[in-house]
């Protein structure tokens, strides 16, 4: 199957005989329908088919003219509705699920050839590495860790007279027909089978994502909460090959738990008194083969002046950055003490409950050396988060921003008058309140974040904080109700 993309993207030559030579590969695979996928400003991943027999030059050149843009929030205006998918042939990858299908990501762009859609997230990302290259770098390197909850069960309503939600895990309530091991709360890490009841699930989505989509997984396992959390780590790559990815992954993970009866979420916190979901990501910048993050001479992490520089950009931007890293109403309740979750705004090697640290698993390892930045979770547009992420890195690079000295003790156990001391402050505690972080710190974004962009992001996001707040909860009649 990859010996095969690779002479399918090889063998595509000038712009007159790729449509051919794309119609010949489409043959030799037996595809008949063509997905593409692109992700709109929330994060959520859209796909339109189309059959191969319209694959043609003005396709080849221009792309698939199947985009009413005003029907995406944060795209366009109904008088701009027009738009165009052109595929990123790399990503040609068959989908198993479906008979003679392939998916292909696309780029977004404007009718009538007028250019790239400038609200486009996946633009976003490759704005950012262009600007990375131009301050003098050749790449950065991305690894994010997605964690996720897998469900035998899953039901919600969300009405004016009726809301609730229920889901159901073996793990956590067995039932003596299926399981007999339960696992109690946040003791649900790295546990053998048979308590760890979804290894059969965890193998099957990594042998698709390595199989169908060339992903090179390096580990797999069973995370801290008890009730089905999961998590799959893939190998780093670039910063819009990365988001591709999480993107992919996502989207397997999903349909493989449909098809064995279960049901996934990204959901940063299903669950009341257990751990979240975060994507601690990993995130290096490197000049040819240079990691300019290593310093074999620092005693303290082998981290250089231009590594905590660009955790200096991190720390300072930190409350902005958690409008996209952490995107949703249901993040802050993933971001509170006392779920391992980075509340604090601070950085460390080893330190698990500061928000940035610098890995120290091995000594004199060059190409190992980067930076965990721990609040964003999987809910995010990987696309706008990776890219904010990058441009406060190289912000604090840019303008020297020391991160101040390392906190090498459990931050959550500090009195509110030791962390002031130490200067260390907190993360938003709202998604509103991240929102009103953005908005007074954006200015480290432009240039890669269009003002149209930000404007869309801020009011959809807004909305969903209003909406949120609208609606009783089902703990608010138990601790009102009789008031």
């Amino acid at each position: 199957m990859l010996k095969c993309i690779d002479v399918f993207l090889r063998d595509m030559h000038t712009p007159s005989t790729q449509a051919e030579e794309i119609r010949k590969r489409f043959e030799q695979n037996g595809v008949l329908h063509l997905d593409l996928w692109f992700t709109d400003v929330r994060g959520s991943l859209k796909h339109a088919t189309m059959e191969t027999t319209e694959v043609d030059e003005i396709f080849v050149t221009q792309g698939a003219a199947k985009l009413d843009g005003s029907s995406i929030p944060g795209f366009t205006e109904i008088y701009e509705s027009d738009l165009v998918l052109k595929p990123d042939w790399k990503t040609f990858a068959l989908l198993p699920w479906f008979s003679a299908t392939a998916r292909v990501i696309t780029d977004v762009y404007r009718g009538f050839m007028e250019g790239r859609l400038e609200r486009d997230p996946r633009y976003v990302a490759q704005k950012a590495e262009e600007t990375l290259v131009n301050e003098g770098y050749t790449h950065s390197y991305w690894g994010p860790e997605p964690e996720f909850f897998v469900f035998d069960e899953a039901n919600y309503k969300s009405e004016a007279y009726e809301a609730y939600f229920k889901v159901s895990s073996k793990e956590a309530n067995p039932r003596s027909d299926t399981q007999k091991y339960v696992l109690k709360t946040k003791s649900g890490y790295y546990p053998a089978t048979p308590a760890d009841s979804l290894m059969t699930f965890r193998t099957t989505v990594v042998e698709i994502l390595e199989k169908n989509f060339g992903f090179r997984v390096e580990a797999h396992h069973h995370e801290v909460a008890a009730a089905g959390q999961c998590e799959v780590d893939f190998r780093f790559g670039g910063l819009t090959e990365t988001a591709d990815r999480l993107q992919t992954l996502k989207y397997v993970v999903k349909n493989v738990a449909v098809n064995m009866g279960y049901v996934a979420t990204f959901m940063p916190k299903p669950i009341y008194g257990d751990n979240g979901s975060g994507m601690h990501t990993h995130q290096s910048v490197w000049r040819n083969s240079e990691n300019l993050f290593y310093d074999a001479n620092d005693e303290y992490a082998e981290l250089s002046q231009f590594g905590r520089y660009y955790i200096g950009g991190l720390l300072e931007h930190s409350r902005a950055l958690a409008a996209f890293v952490a995107p949703t109403t249901n993040s802050y309740k993933r971001l509170v003490p006392g779920y391992e979750a980075p509340v604090y705004i601070a950085w460390s090697k080893r330190n698990r409950s500061a928000a940035a640290r610098v890995p120290v698993y091995h000594k004199g390892v060059p190409a190992a050396k980067r930076v965990e930045y721990r609040p964003p979770d999987p809910s995010c547009n990987p696309y706008l988060a990776f890219a904010a992420m990058l441009m406060a890195g190289l912000d604090g690079v840019k303008k020297k921003i020391e991160p101040g000295d390392p906190v090498d003790e459990n931050i959550y156990h500090l009195s509110p008058i030791k962390r002031e001391e130490l200067g260390i402050k907190e993360l938003p505690g709202s998604l509103k309140e991240a929102i009103e972080e953005l908005k007074s710190d954006d200015t480290f974004l432009k240039g890669v974040f269009p003002k149209s962009l930000l404007d869309a992001y801020i009011e959809l996001k807004t909305q969903e904080w209003k909406e949120e707040s609208l609606r009783p909860t089902p703990f608010e009649y138990y601790q009102y109700f009789d008031s």
